[in-house]
């Protein structure tokens, strides 16, 4: 059964209040005119999904280029929202907070899923600290990494945790190993409507698993291919590296855009990050820098203050193999980062120069 993009849930709840559909558009109208400046954004999108148009329009954040604007369908998005309740188990009268802007989709998507499934959503600020300002307990929340690092202390008050927007850096990910909360890290982009396959990173390793109605395939360049019809027409191929573990299951290696060529060795840089992972504190990268004799030669970018023996202890690891090894470590201040936090990696290099 199809649910329609533009019926409420009669048991949805914004801040612990029930709306008809015309009494939403007045909390839209309200949000516009006296809300917070990060609550205008939220008014802005509430008033354009009530409205009778099938379609609108996002921007997608800049993680990976330039911020383009895309035309979604909101019948698709409304597929997406069963999707990840099917996914997680989300049922009527869940608590969930809105802790994300809403000027990107995933914290459009935390509204339609609440609109569409029957869900009790509470928004706050969307800082880096969100539980702070957020009393209650919650069936379900999406956070991006910064702030589920800030939040360590009060997981407890969250059982179930999606975490997207840039990967999960591996020591984060031993920290939060044992914890009650179940954690999953997600795959997605604006074009897939959020995610389309998530992992559970609480407990024993895990590949990513696909979401229903999600069909997965690779090209030429070892790249994954999308197919969702439920949620756009043709499909989507990306530039996510994967090695396919099953017909639903696959290991997210690293950007094909970001791959270094090495005198003839090519590096996926995430996959090398991850293992560099446990000996660099702060935030980093590695990239290629041109070299006479390697062509591009292997360089970890650290932000802030490096330790001084960082690179003897990274040749001296016997969990490195040789080519991953960088050959230099340079500094860079401060890294450049899209609106929602997410590092610029062309734009951090620009910066040595």
């Amino acid at each position: 059964m199809q649910v329609a993009y533009n019926k409420i849930h009669n048991r949805f709840k914004l801040n612990g209040i029930s709306f008809s559909r015309e009494e939403l558009k007045e909390v839209a109208y309200s949000l516009i005119k006296e809300g917070a400046p990060w609550e205008l954004s939220m008014g802005d999108f509430l008033l354009d999904w009530l409205s009778d148009v099938p379609t609108l329009e996002v921007m997608t954040s800049g993680s990976t280029g330039k911020p383009k604007r895309l035309t979604l369908q909101k019948q698709a998005m409304v597929n997406s929202a069963l999707a990840t309740g099917d996914f997680f188990g989300l049922e009527v009268g869940d608590t969930a907070l809105l802790c994300l802007p809403t000027d990107y989709i995933a914290g459009k998507m935390m509204l339609v899923r609440a609109m569409i499934l029957g869900l009790e959503l509470y928004y706050v600020e969307p800082t880096a600290q969100p539980l702070q300002a957020a009393r209650g307990r919650y069936h379900f929340v999406a956070m991006v990494p910064l702030q589920l690092v800030a939040s360590l202390d009060e997981l407890s008050r969250i059982k179930k945790l999606i975490v997207g927007g840039a990967p999960i850096p591996h020591a984060l990910k031993e920290k939060v190993g044992d914890m009650p909360t179940a954690i999953y890290e997600t795959y997605g982009m604006t074009e897939t409507i959020t995610h389309i396959a998530a992992k559970k990173i609480t407990g024993p390793d895990r590949p990513f698993t696909i979401l229903p109605g999600v069909a997965i395939s690779k090209d030429e360049r070892d790249c994954l291919v999308i197919n969702a019809p439920h949620l756009l027409k043709e499909t989507i191929p990306t530039n996510d590296v994967v090695d396919l573990v099953s017909e639903t299951e696959f290991q997210w290696l690293g950007r094909y855009d970001n791959i270094i060529n090495s005198g003839g060795v090519k590096l996926l840089p995430e996959t090398i990050e991850a293992k560099l992972s446990p000996f660099v504190e702060g935030r980093f990268f590695v990239a290629g820098l041109p070299d006479s004799k390697l062509g591009e030669k292997l360089v970890l970018v650290v932000e802030g203050t490096p330790e001084e023996d960082l690179l003897a202890k990274l040749k001296a690891s016997k969990k490195l193999e040789a080519f991953e090894v960088p050959k230099e470590v340079v500094v860079v201040e401060k890294f450049e980062e899209t609106k929602n936090g997410k590092i610029r990696r062309a734009a951090s290099l620009a910066l040595l120069a």
